[in-house]
């Protein structure tokens, strides 16, 4: 994407479809002069003479034809203090889609173009108004899927993640500029100090990096969410399992073996981690050629799954087609589920939890709603794991984020090696100065033009 940053863009920004209002976005140079030319006020004033940032009751008309399009409010905000840094005109329409787009038509055809996916917030980004990392949150907000997940948006557009990043590209600084103390006034007998000085500075970035990478694997669970397939024979309650968890009736639930025939994926939340629960088919052999292409699909889904809640009914003996699913899933994460204990017992449960070793067990009976709150604490456990405080809203929720972390760690680390080696401080510096990058390419503050484009792309267009 080229951002053409004399260029008017216009796009609406409300989702399509029907509602009470939708609203048309203009942004650029040009903003309040081509709203102007389409807006009435029933007041007779131009555009340019209301008030800013003040609803403003009027009409939009097609000024070619004089045509009344829509009766609308108008907001003008000028630049600097907006979204963009631009001049900004939101047009509030009737939520229907033809006045929308006759209102947008009207705008494009006065002379501004059609935003690209992502470019207010991308030009909102190269006019310093956020960093690169809290553009990220913007999406990550519209994206949210669970209440932790927005907090953890919120925070990063808020600044929370950049205030962490600045705190650590400071102390990088104060060592580059020992550093090149050192190297520009070597007759000045502060190389011992320096060296001290930059070892301890080292460790500092190091800590504070690794109490950011450990949030890394429970932020992208909550931000991607976890996937999780349902295993296991058929009429085991896998069906029971899903809407159980959903809290509604989602799937079909009888006694008949194979009556999921296909993949059937769901959301939900569950204390604040988001689930892309997969209830599958029943793995068995079947002559059913439908049933064939569902146990086929289940098996996909495991491969691609982070989590397998594996299924067996306490009222039958381990069977081949359990001995079959029990090799599958050999060397995932799951959690074994032993449902209907509700009914006489044939299971060896002990010999189960032989065979799934440190894999937690957990005894159900769906019918009496037992057993679902020890599932939910063990997923809790199973995403956190102590790792993440609560209290802490600062999590890295993205995997860009993450590997540039990393490779800061690395950096500094060799840094420290070649302290404790007793290199020369020129050649630490090349490992602070890699360092300084990584986290540079966090906010934006060095980064590539083809990145850059890569992350706005996955944005909508009008916002």
């Amino acid at each position: 994407m080229t951002i053409r940053e004399e260029d008017t863009i216009a796009a609406i920004a409300t989702t399509p479809g029907y509602s009470g209002i939708g609203i048309v976005r203009i942004s650029g140079a040009r903003a309040l002069e081509i709203a102007g030319e389409i807006f009435r006020s029933v007041t007779g004033k131009p555009l340019k003479e209301l008030p800013d940032r003040k609803l403003n009751y009027g009409y939009i008309y097609d000024p070619d034809s004089s045509e009344k399009i829509d009766e609308v409010l108008v907001t003008a905000m000028r630049g600097p203090c907006t979204y963009t840094r631009e001049d900004v005109v939101e047009i509030n329409c009737h939520g229907g889609s033809l006045p929308l787009k006759r209102t947008l038509e009207a705008i494009m055809d006065r002379g501004a173009r059609l935003a690209e996916p992502g470019e207010f917030t991308k030009r909102a980004f190269l006019n310093g108004r956020i960093d690169l990392s809290q553009a990220e949150a913007v999406i990550d907000i519209i994206n949210a899927k669970t209440d932790r997940g927005l907090k953890a948006a919120v925070s990063q557009l808020g600044g929370g993640l950049s205030e962490r990043l600045d705190m650590i590209m400071d102390k990088l600084l104060s060592m580059m500029s020992r550093v090149e103390a050192s190297i520009d006034f070597p007759e000045h007998d502060i190389e011992e100090i320096t060296i001290d000085t930059l070892k301890q500075d080292a460790s500092q970035v190091i800590c504070l990096l690794d109490r950011l990478i450990a949030t890394a694997s429970s932020g992208k669970i909550i931000r991607e969410g976890l996937k999780t397939a349902i295993i296991g024979k058929p009429n085991v309650g896998k069906s029971s399992l899903l809407n159980a968890l959903l809290k509604e009736n989602r799937a079909i639930v009888t006694d008949i073996p194979g009556t999921t025939r296909d993949i059937i994926e769901e959301f939900v939340s569950i204390r604040g981690i988001p689930l892309k629960i997969i209830d599958t088919a029943g793995i068995r052999e079947s002559r059913d050629i439908v049933e064939k292409i569902g146990v086929e699909r289940t098996r996909e889904s495991l491969e691609k799954a982070d989590l397998i809640l594996l299924v067996f009914d306490a009222a039958q003996s381990l069977s081949d087609e359990d001995r079959i699913i029990i090799e599958m899933v050999k060397g995932k994460k799951l959690i074994v589920l032993i449902n209907k204990t509700d009914l006489e017992a044939k299971l060896d449960v002990e010999k189960v939890k032989t065979i799934f070793g440190d894999k937690p067990v957990i005894l159900m009976s769906l019918v009496e709603g037992k057993g679902l709150d020890i599932l939910e604490d063990i997923l809790y456990n199973m995403v956190f794991s102590g790792e993440v405080e609560a209290s802490d809203p600062v999590m890295i929720t993205n995997v860009r984020h993450e590997n540039c972390l990393k490779r800061a760690r690395r950096s500094l680390e060799e840094a420290m090696k070649a302290i404790e080696g007793g290199m020369p401080v020129d050649l630490i510096s090349i490992d602070i100065k890699e360092a300084m990058e990584a986290i540079g390419e966090i906010t934006g503050d060095s980064i590539t033009d083809e990145i850059i484009n890569r992350i706005f792309e996955d944005f909508c267009i009008g916002k």
